[in-house]
């Protein structure tokens, strides 16, 4: 039935200021952008590498997220990397503050979570 996840859709406070997140700082690729009028809405379509998508919304004053991160529903977004400590010292670089990395302790795999710009965490997953 389910044959993998195709998109997250993500709402932004200050659309320029998240497009520049997405894309130039992790190096997103740009599908298409809109703007549509009648919601004031901008919404911009990123891809990942292996075909996934993250849809990046603008709204007129959207409201703010209730808690970080336990609030009910989506709790964050996880990004498989080759190299967890490589992609920390590049966002790290771009002035991106990173927590340490961790380990999980069911798999092993090395882990380090990260936020947007407006608090949603994300997380870089080793592969």
């Amino acid at each position: 039935m389910l044959r993998g996840l195709h998109h997250a859709a993500i709402i932004c406070a200050d659309y320029p200021r998240s497009r520049h997140f997405y894309v130039e700082v992790l190096g997103l690729r740009v599908i298409a952008e809109h703007y549509r009028a009648a919601r004031r809405s901008h919404k911009l379509d990123l891809a990942l590498p292996d075909g996934t998508q993250i849809e990046l919304f603008s709204f007129p004053e959207p409201p703010e997220r209730p808690s970080y991160p336990e609030a009910r529903g989506l709790r964050h977004l996880a990004f498989v990397v080759d190299d967890v400590a490589a992609c920390k010292a590049a966002l790290e670089a771009r002035g991106v503050p990173v927590e340490p990395v961790r380990v999980d302790e069911f798999t092993g795999k090395r882990f380090v979570f990260f936020a947007d710009p407006d608090g949603l965490p994300l997380e870089l997953y080793e592969r």
